[in-house]
């Protein structure tokens, strides 16, 4: 069995949610709410050791770029007083990133350890925003990528 049934299942909303945007229609801002609830546990962002940097992955974020307007984060503080760059959205695959992103598109690369915690916030197409959450580094895992919740 899985270890992450909260993401299977938004995996089937998003799923069940192409036959509206095969139609040239966005699924309904609910689907993506639910995407961002079931990812609020294991990280809207994620951490990476790697090739000698700490990279922080805004990857699931960006799988719900159509109906954001914003990703706005810091990195340790709670200021939110950057934002990250939305990929383009094609409402035929609105779920999925284009073909030619860039990886600084999908993740910040910082020296080693710079970021203790990454505070994080999307605002929505129709101008409301989301909670903050704030993340760090899992301890122990390596070159793994993964996130943990802030206490």
């Amino acid at each position: 069995m899985s270890r992450h049934p909260v993401r299977l299942a938004a995996l089937a909303l998003m799923f069940a949610a192409t036959a509206p945007a095969l139609a040239q229609d966005l699924p309904p801002k609910a689907v993506y709410e639910a995407m961002l609830n079931a990812n609020r546990a294991s990280g809207w962002v994620a951490f990476r050791n790697y090739g000698g940097n700490q990279l922080v992955y805004f990857t699931a974020l960006q799988t719900m770029h159509c109906r954001l307007s914003a990703i706005r984060y810091s990195i340790n503080s709670n200021a939110l007083d950057k934002t990250f760059e939305l990929v383009p959205c094609n409402p035929q695959m609105a779920f999925a990133m284009p073909p030619d992103v860039k990886p600084g598109q999908v993740y910040l690369t910082l020296a080693p350890g710079t970021a203790e915690t990454v505070a994080v916030q999307v605002v929505w197409d129709d101008g409301t925003e989301s909670d903050v959450m704030v993340y760090r580094p899992c301890d122990n895992v390596g070159e793994q990528t993964c996130a943990a919740v802030a206490e």
